[in-house]
Order: structure tokens, then C-alpha cells, then sequence
């Protein structure tokens, strides 16, 4: 049976309803349709005579059928994108949840526009509020809203689970996912604005005990457009960094757990090399940020679309640089490495705690050490802190494990975070990066020639650069942050010493 899915009127039922009695409502012409997978019972039949006050005709349809018009007709629905709409700064979401009742009658249709603007109310308040991920998390008696500000993650809403079902429908809908899919994680995507702010949110579902887990990431196009000079990089790491990126060939690495900076980093080095000269090409997974003038592409593994796949495509591309994703495996460093010794620039991440360990990473994965002395030019590790609070940071002297830790002075003058309603009593506002850089000279390619430990290329690296070690206790003497956050980012527990 063929039936247009323009046709299907999603204003005429509530989501929930066709779901539930998987019955559709199309309208053709004068006249209405109902399409079923079965015959209609005589209560629904009723509840649509009433609800439509009009005569209908009744077709039944399979199952994948019935499936693929309700993905097409509800994911295609008009839904305003503009968040800001109807909210104003006092909107409450804890108390507008709470206000949202179950109704009765699934066909009123009264479920759809609470749930919406519950929904844009808690994106623009991530929003405002800075926040990198909304999670959105459902138990078995109430679902848990939690947003990550500044790498931490903090709850803001809390409801009865009868509004699950519905808000991660909602949201399946204005991301354009199956929505009649739930057994099978999905990946999505939705644009949308906060007055002048234009907003990208990558949508990710994952199944579990008691129905679909969402984490939206929030990706502000603005962090895409940062310039390298603006990173907050120390002089002589943006020096080492942009005198990399001059050079026509070599690799460029970075370091640093998950979301600590990285791909703000390489994207900041691609426009600054961006120009009308030169062929930028990436593969990514997935694609953060749409950069103008730079071709991005992104691998997919249902498909086969790998690192390795995708940068042995780029590179028939005519490329003069290069960024991949991640090198997770032997075979794309491998690809890279050649890459970068055949004229290329290649930048890459690699997932290690310190910029010395990369090169031990890339020799466990299986990778000459000869090759590896001859392609790396710079390996920059960073992380991200949080900065204290400026209204409420609080001067004190240091615990004896940080003292010992940090081989502060007893006497010495530290700052610790308080808390106030600027910072929404945390102590912290805002991030700031801490980071070290190995630039590979010609002593250093020797001691990577001739396999030498991680211990002894620390020791030589680190006579004239600082370590993020001294750069944390940089930070915590000139009070932007605070021990205890040096302690958290960087895994040290207070028994230890850097």
C-alpha cells in the first residue's frame, strides 16, 4: 500500500495515542483515512469518531509500513527551533515539570506543548548556564535531568517517570530519529538559535532498564570560530604550536582525556591555516563543527567507514594538511606516519595522560621507533581546570597534603572555592587550560631513535619547558584555582606528590 506521507496530519493526534493503538490519521482530500496494522477496536473506534467528528475510511497496513510512515510523517513535523520563544528568566523548570499532569484522555492532545516548552526551557537554561551535555535519565519511578558544567555534572530536575516516555519522544522527534525505534542505540542531530545564538546539538540514545537514556551535546558554533591566539595557550607552547603548523610536512599530536580541549585546539590550528592556498581535508568521529573552507568528512562504522579508510581517501584528495580524528589503532597511525613523511601536515590525537607518553603509545601500537624520531614535531598534552570563582574565592593557607604535594610553603597563600549565585554556589566559573608541549629537536629525535624510556625523554624535555605538573602549581600560586581542583583534574591522590 502506498500512502503520502505528506498527507498524515500529526496535529490531529498525540504522538503517545498513535503510538500506543498504532493508528494513523491521514487526510485526503475532504475526507479522512485511518491506517492500522489491525482492526481498530470499538473504544478507539469511538474515541476517533468522536475526536475527528467527521466519517473516515479504514485501511490496514503491515507493520513496517505503519513504521515508516510514522518515522517520515512525525520526524518530519514542523517544530520551532527558536528555544528563546514564550521563556523568560524566571522560568522555573523544577516547578513547570512538576505542574505537567498525565492526562487521561491521550487524544485532548494537551501533552504536546508543555513537553515542548519544558524541553526548550531546559536546553536554554544549559545554555545560559554554559553547559557542554544535558543527560537525560530515566529510572524506574522518575527521570533525572542533569546538565555538565565545566566538566562536572549537577542535577536540575527531577520528576515523576510519567513524563519520560513523552519528553525523550519529543526530543527523538526534533532530532529526526526513528522514533518507532527503541531497542537500538541512535545518533542524531538538530540546529537550533537562543535569539542571535546559533546552536548545534548532537543527539545520542542508549537503551537500558527502563526506556531510552539521551545525552545531548551542546556544540556553540562560536568555540568553532576560535582563533589559535585566543586558546589561552602559554606563549612558548602557542610559539611551538604555530611554528608546527608552518612547517609543510611532520605530525602534530595532542593529548588529554576526553573533553579537555583537544579538538578546540587542532580546530583553532586549521583556521589559522585555512586560506585559498591550501587543501584542508579531515575525517572525524564525529564531525564537531563545520569549519568554512576546510573539507571534513566522518567515518561510520556500520558501513566500514573507518579512520584508516578514510584517510587512505583523503590522501588521493591532493591534501597539503590533514586532520584525523583520533589515531586509535596501528593501521591509521601507520597511514598517518607515511602520510606526513610524503609532504603532508597530519594533525591527530592520541589518547594518553602525558605528551611523552604519545610516543610510547604510537611504539606499543607496533610503530618504528626510526619512524617515528623522523615524523613527530610537536606533541602538546592538555587539560581543562576550573577557574575560582572571582566574587567569592576565599584566601587560605594549604592542607599539609598540599604542601606536600605541590611542595608549597606552609605559610604560603592559596585560595580555595567559597560559593555564591554568580557561580551557582560551586566556587567555579568558567575553565581554563593547562598544558606542555614537546617540540622535537635533534637531540630528542636521537633519544626516540634509539628507544629510549619514558623516564629519560621526561627528564630531557622537561630541563627548560615545564611539565603540567608545574603548570597546575603555576596556576594554584597566582589563585585561579584551587589544590583540590589540581587534585581532581589531574588524579592525584593526597598520599601522593607530583
Amino acid at each position: 500500500m502506498t500512502i503520502n506521507s505528506e498527507n498524515v496530519r500529526t496535529d490531529l493526534l498525540p504522538y503517545d495515542f498513535v503510538r500506543s493503538n498504532e493508528v494513523i490519521v491521514a487526510q485526503e482530500e475532504d475526507k479522512y483515512l485511518i491506517i492500522s496494522t489491525n482492526n481498530l477496536s470499538k473504544q478507539t473506534y469511538h474515541e476517533l469518531q468522536r475526536h475527528l467528528r467527521a466519517s473516515f475510511e479504514f485501511k490496514i497496513c503491515d507493520s513496517a509500513t505503519f513504521n515508516e510512515i510514522l518515522t517520515t510523517s512525525f520526524s518530519n513535523t514542523n517544530h520551532n527551533n527558536d528555544i528563546s520563544e514564550e521563556l523568560s528568566d524566571e522560568f522555573d523548570i523544577q516547578d513547570f515539570a512538576g505542574s505537567i499532569n498525565a492526562t487521561e484522555d491521550l487524544l485532548s492532545g494537551n501533552n504536546d506543548t508543555p513537553i515542548i516548552k519544558l524541553i526548550n526551557g531546559i536546553i536554554s537554561q544549559a545554555i545560559k548556564n554554559r553547559a557542554s551535555d544535558i543527560h537525560f535519565e530515566p529510572y524506574e519511578d522518575h527521570i533525572v535531568v542533569r546538565y555538565r558544567i565545566d566538566g562536572i555534572l549537577k542535577e536540575i530536575l527531577k520528576q515523576d517517570s510519567k513524563i519520560a516516555s513523552v519528553l525523550i519522544s519529543r526530543i527523538k522527534i526534533i532530532s529526526g530519529l526513528d522514533i518507532s525505534e527503541r531497542r537500538l542505540p541512535q545518533d542524531g542531530r538538530v540546529s537550533l538559535s537562543l535569539g542571535d545564538k546559533n546552536i548545534d546539538v548532537r543527539v545520542s540514545t542508549l537503551p537500558s532498564s527502563y526506556g531510552e537514556r539521551i545525552v545531548l551535546r551542546i556544540l556553540d558554533k562560536q568555540s568553532a570560530q576560535i582563533n589559535i591566539d585566543d586558546l589561552g595557550l602559554p606563549t612558548p607552547i602557542l610559539s611551538n604550536y604555530k611554528s608546527s603548523l608552518r612547517d609543510p610536512e611532520g605530525i602534530i599530536l595532542f593529548t588529554g582525556p576526553t573533553g579537555s580541549g583537544k579538538t578546540t585546539t587542532m580546530y583553532a590550528g586549521l583556521r589559522y591555516l585555512s586560506d585559498s592556498s591550501q587543501n584542508i581535508l579531515t575525517v572525524e568521529d564525529p564531525i564537531e563543527y563545520t569549519l568554512s573552507g576546510i573539507g571534513q568528512t566522518q567515518v561510520n562504522t556500520k558501513t566500514g567507514y573507518t579512520f584508516a579508510k578514510g584517510l587512505r581517501a583523503i590522501l588521493r584528495q591532493d591534501p597539503d594538511v590533514v586532520m584525523v580524528g583520533e589515531m586509535r589503532d596501528v593501521e591509521t597511525a601507520q597511514i598517518g606516519i607515511q602520510a606526513s613523511l610524503t609532504g603532508h601536515l597530519v594533525l591527530s590525537t592520541v589518547h594518553t595522560n602525558s605528551a611523552v607518553a604519545a610516543l610510547t603509545r604510537l611504539r606499543d601500537m607496533g610503530i618504528e621507533s626510526f619512524l617515528l624520531a623522523s615524523s613527530v614535531r610537536t606533541i602538546i598534552s592538555q587539560r581543562l581546570v576550573r577557574r575560582l570563582c572571582k566574587n567569592c574565592r576565599v584566601s587560605s593557607q594549604p592542607s599539609n597534603e598540599a604542601v606536600e604535594i605541590f611542595k608549597l610553603k606552609k605559610n604560603e597563600t592559596v585560595y580555595s572555592a567559597e560559593g555564591c549565585e554568580n557561580c551557582s554556589n560551586t566556587g567555579y566559573q568558567g575553565r581554563i587550560a593547562i598544558a606542555e608541549c614537546i617540540q622535537i629537536d635533534k637531540n630528542l629525535k636521537d633519544l626516540i631513535h634509539n628507544n629510549a624510556s619514558e623516564n629519560e625523554i621526561a627528564d630531557y624535555v622537561f630541563k627548560e619547558n615545564k611539565s603540567i605538573d608545574e603548570a597546575s602549581v603555576d596556576l594554584i600560586k597566582d589563585g585561579v584555582t584551587s589544590c583540590e581542583e589540581i587534585m581532581r583534574v589531574n588524579n592525584i591522590k593526597e598520599d601522593a606528590s607530583l
